[in-house]
């Protein structure tokens, strides 16, 4: 039998006493609302969305929430954060104002707007905490419905800790899968796709998952009318209600004022999810919302007089308030007395948040003066330098802002004089100092990122034929799946077919449908199953069967997958791994390479290109020895081609980060990735009959790019250079031009305008004579290369044309 929270039977004055101490966290939740919404248009915070209205149902939440449980909710949950105990006074203003430091605001460091809560499931070190001795927060984001996918792959996680043998060892993740995954929601968010297609999943997967509706009746302005269909959300998904023989819902509802209720529903759904692994949906309805949706505007302008009468009698504060006096729980004085001390708890709590948060800058703002001051001393513009300095010095609430650019206006001033150094010096150390505290742990940074993984390339028997190169890719899951117990892998035709190329033949019978599983139609999901299964130590690989459906998961990838790392700075991490194919086929949806659209939605995570399957499995094994994300994209045309069979599957590692040199040559350098490589080298070929001598560079990993800088050693040995890419002119290839010419400075080396040739400006069309006229040929490679040599030396290149 699983762990339950079988509590022991409580005394009158045991009860009465936890029910005291649950409206003093609700009185302080609530007043923390009320003078963070004044922080706001004070100025002192840039915004506030905070969960006034919603305190008591947050309280049962609480309640049937249990170490190891994960919550992926909305950013109304300050209540439920409060009484886990993961959040404080201070911290919740500390996010308020945007701290940035962890130790005041265990958030995000400032990087988030508050209202967006987090757990550490990391130690500074980034290894993994033991999950199951805290009760976890995975980190909001602001996309409404956002939340959704995440909380499916949270959920999901139980049911394969309880399912797949090998994870025993696994015990700082999960206790035997007793695991529940809890999501909030605001009602009108329900209309977003995201939470029909994650609730339609949950109900097909049966995880143990309970979702939250907060229903106050609005989104902002637009009242239910406007956003759902009955204004219901429970009515509209009765049909998920559970029968005896069939998969599905339990559906419950409470009022959201009714604290009693309120706490029996919550303990009825934890035992319910908990035991029978099933998911559960709450509609928690006849909410208010005291202070409106944000501090953009006032709830006055779009409610009626009636209802906000209403709201006031049915604020759930106020109806928890007259439920304990008619049940004897306490008398007017001795609520009051907790009004009252929570109304000074919070006032001290938030003086105490801003004079830790503005110490550092006032700190820093005496510094510069001082450095100023000296330099004027001696400086021919004394006045002016002066003038910044006690301009600097009035400000009475500085930030880093005033303070760097009184630094920088300074220096222009003093530019010709000796104490420029000085001043010089100290921007240089203050920006290093500072830059981190808004921009680390885009990437891991712990001793399992990418750099930790040395390259180990593939071996072969001297007797090795060549096979089919999906027999690469299936032989090398294969390996990896009994390697690695923890990973497994999942989507479209992944599991009984073994994938729409073959490349998984043979893995759901031999590992079980746990571990190679069928998706249904629902990318954004099938990232989200990954997300959250990564975010609880296991090792998913996503499955999306084309390059071009990725754009159903992109919000996904961009705003949850890419941003986690830095937005909690380093305290969660999801090394999901997400596989699809793509580059040249046939036709406008199966052959598309939006590359330059990914490459700049999902920094955060890598984006690998492998040119063959044998590089592609080697990224695979690379990736399951360190702790950051990425999408492989293996070439759609490859399947069948034919490669060699490693000896060492499994094992062989491709580098992240390094491209390789694929042909020497003299004249000039072609760079390139994934299918459209094979065109080049063919180009290659011919242009050597012609008398010019390509160098060939495959990327491999878009991001990162090049780290060794070792295309622009190409170029300066050839001096000239051609970006060959087969996404639309000015995606992929304009950011490999940049990091070429710029970042690595190749400019210094060219004899010759660098160029870039890549497809035309539409989707491809259908057929092979549609490839050919919508994307780089040999052709196209060929003469645009032959124009520069003829640019270069027309009387030994004459012009084609």
């Amino acid at each position: 039998m699983s762990k339950t929270a079988t509590k022991e039977v409580l005394s009158f004055e045991d009860f009465k006493k936890e029910v005291l101490n649950d409206y003093k966290i609700a009185t302080i939740s609530r007043e923390c609302s009320l003078l963070g919404r004044r922080e706001v248009l004070t100025g002192k915070a840039k915004f506030g969305i905070f969960g006034d209205g919603k305190e008591v149902p947050q309280l049962a939440l609480a309640k049937a929430f249990q170490n190891g449980d994960f919550r992926s909710g909305y950013y109304r949950d300050q209540t439920f954060m409060m009484a886990i105990g993961a959040m404080n006074i201070e911290q919740f203003f500390a996010g308020l104002y945007g701290h940035t430091d962890i130790n005041f605001d265990p958030m995000s460091a400032g990087r988030q707007m508050g209202g967006h809560f987090a757990t550490h499931s990391l130690d500074e070190k980034g290894n993994w905490n033991n999950l199951t001795a805290q009760k976890n927060s995975s980190a909001d984001i602001s996309p409404t419905a956002g939340q959704m996918p995440r909380l499916l792959g949270l959920a999901q996680a139980s049911k394969i800790f309880r399912n797949v043998k090998g994870l025993e060892k696994h015990t700082h993740f999960s206790n035997e899968g007793n695991e529940v995954a809890w999501g909030t929601i605001g009602n009108a968010s329900t209309s977003e796709g995201l939470f029909f297609e994650t609730i339609n999943a949950a109900g097909v997967l049966q995880v143990p998952m309970v979702m939250s509706v907060w229903d106050d009746e609005y989104g902002i302005s637009v009242h239910a009318r406007y956003q759902t269909t009955k204004e219901n959300i429970s009515e509209v998904l009765k049909g998920f209600q559970r029968e005896e023989g069939t998969n599905g819902y339990e559906i419950l509802r409470v009022k959201g004022w009714d604290y009693p209720a309120l706490v029996e529903t919550y303990q009825k759904a934890s035992k319910i999810a908990r035991t029978e692994h099933v998911p559960v949906l709450i509609h928690v309805n006849e909410l208010t919302q005291p202070q409106g949706h944000s501090t953009s505007g006032s709830h006055e302008r779009y409610k009626d007089a009636d209802r906000l009468a209403w709201e006031a009698e049915y604020d759930c504060l106020a109806q928890m308030r007259l439920w304990m006096l008619a049940n004897n729980m306490a008398n007017e004085e001795e609520l009051s007395e907790i009004d009252n001390a929570s109304k000074k708890e919070v006032l001290e709590g938030k003086k105490a948040a801003w004079l830790a948060f503005t110490a550092p800058f006032k700190a820093e703002q005496l510094e510069l003066v001082s450095l100023l001051n000296t330099i004027a001393a001696s400086s021919p513009n004394k006045v002016f330098v002066e003038k910044f300095a006690n301009d600097l010095a009035a400000i009475k609430e500085p930030i880093r802002k005033d303070i760097i650019t009184t630094a920088r206006k300074v220096l222009r001033l003093i530019v010709k004089e000796s104490e420029k150094v000085q001043l010089a010096a100290w921007i240089t150390a203050y920006t290093n100092k500072i830059q981190p505290k808004f921009s680390s742990h885009l990437f891991s940074q712990s001793d399992k990122n990418i750099a930790s993984v040395k390259e180990v390339k593939p071996t072969y028997d001297e007797t090795a034929e060549d096979v089919d190169a999906r027999l690469v890719l299936r032989d090398n899951f294969d390996a990896i799946f009994a390697k690695h117990p923890e990973t497994l892998i999942f989507g479209e035709d992944a599991g009984t077919i073994g994938d729409v190329n073959q490349g998984l033949e043979g893995m759901q019978e031999k590992y079980g449908e746990f571990r190679v599983s069928d998706a249904g139609i629902r990318e954004a999901t099938i990232l989200g199953q990954g997300i959250g299964m990564a975010m609880r130590g296991l090792r998913p690989i996503a499955e999306i069967q084309y390059l071009d459906y990725l754009l159903y998961a992109i919000q996904i990838m961009s705003d949850d997958l890419a941003t986690l790392q830095y937005r909690t700075n380093g305290r969660q991490k999801a090394p999901l791994i997400i596989r699809t194919r793509g580059h040249r086929l046939e036709g406008v949806w199966h052959s598309g390479s939006p590359m330059g659209m990914i490459i700049n939605a999902i920094r955060g995570i890598h984006v690998l290109v492998p040119r063959n399957m044998t590089k592609a499995a080697g990224f695979y094994n690379t990736l399951l020895e360190t702790d950051e994300p990425a999408l492989v994209i293996e070439c759609l045309n490859g399947y069948r081609l034919k490669e060699k069979m490693p000896t060492n599957l499994g094992t062989f590692k491709t580098p992240i980060g390094i491209v390789e040199t694929i042909k020497e040559g003299a004249d000039i350098t072609l760079v390139s990735y994934g299918s459209t490589l094979r065109l080049v080298e063919q180009a290659a070929n011919e242009l050597e009959a012609a008398g010019i001598s390509a160098e060939i560079i495959d990327i491999q990993t878009l991001l990162p790019f090049d780290i060794n800088h070792d295309i622009v050693k190409s170029v300066a040995k050839t001096n000239r250079l051609l970006v060959i890419d087969e996404d639309v002119p000015g995606g992929a290839s304009a950011y490999i031009l940049q990091e070429i010419i710029e970042n690595q400075k190749a400019y210094k080396h060219l004899d010759s305008e660098p160029q870039t040739l890549a497809s035309q400006a539409h989707r491809p069309a259908y057929g092979t004579d549609g490839d050919y006229f919508s994307k780089p040929s040999v052709e196209d490679i060929y003469e645009k290369v032959y124009a520069i040599m003829n640019e270069a030396n027309p009387e030994k290149f004459p012009s084609l044309y």
